[in-house]
């Protein structure tokens, strides 16, 4: 791969140490192992509708906890940093640890960004550095790179990441959630929530309580919920019917 010109900010880091000789070469050296790449942005993610947990299966779930989940999300393909690596020499780069989003691929590698969710992770770069303009993984090794504005790679082999999947919210999001509350006596509590585009739609949320001395089957627009065991921990349910079809 051949190497890209110097940027300004590496050139004014070169003249600024000039007569200091071991940190003009430690720049050059950091600029020598740079490659020149071409951020490919052709990726399109898919978007999946939601059922969870399957019809008939047992189910156990914990006090704040979903127990139902109906809706329409965007899945896209990710990487999960574990924990936050530097890349480049002396730190010139960090990748905070969370989720990055693939925007593109190449036959060698692929290329994503930071994700904006809480979950996401962040790209932080020493004072000299260039910004950075996106996350390299390649797929052959582990080799993960910084790309930046000028089209410079900096990488390391450090990085623990992996591959998968992240929902993220759309213009055609929406979800329908039922989260358990716990158990008081023969009751149980539970709380229905709607969310559109990612926010909670707090007109259309809803807590309600049931009474298990009269059923062990419980229900909420549409949905139907056998319970085969609760306490104030945990609930154990199996799921008959999920909520009416959603309009979206």
């Amino acid at each position: 791969m051949a190497g890209c010109s110097l940027s300004r900010n590496q050139i004014r880091g070169i003249s600024h140490t000039k007569h200091h000789t071991g940190l003009a070469l430690l720049v050059i050296l950091m600029i020598s192992t740079s490659g020149c790449v071409t951020v490919v942005g052709n990726y399109r993610p898919e978007t999946s509708d939601i059922n969870e947990p399957p019809l008939g299966v047992v189910t156990t779930v914990y006090i704040g906890d979903t127990m139902l989940r109906q809706g329409r999300l965007t899945l896209h393909d990710a990487i999960l940093l574990r924990e936050d690596v530097d890349v480049g020499l002396l730190g010139l780069y960090t990748l905070r640890r969370g989720y990055y989003l693939r925007i593109g691929e190449d036959a060698e590698s692929e290329f994503y960004q930071p994700s904006r969710s809480e979950s996401g992770g962040a790209i932080v770069k020493a004072a000299l550095a260039d910004p950075p303009k996106s996350v390299q993984a390649y797929k052959a090794d582990r080799r993960i790179c910084v790309v930046t504005i000028f089209n410079a790679s900096t990488c390391t082999t450090e990085a623990e990441f992996e591959r998968g999947k992240q929902p993220i919210a759309t213009a055609n999001s929406f979800q329908q959630t039922l989260i358990y509350s716990g158990r008081v006596g023969d009751k149980i509590k539970a709380g229905y929530r709607e969310f559109s585009n990612n926010l909670a739609r707090p007109a259309f949320n809803n807590d309600v309580e049931y009474d298990l001395r009269e059923s062990s089957v419980i229900g909420y627009k549409g949905a139907r919920i056998e319970v085969v065991e609760a306490t104030n921990e945990h609930i154990k349910y199996k799921v008959i019917q999920n909520f009416s079809r959603a309009p979206y």
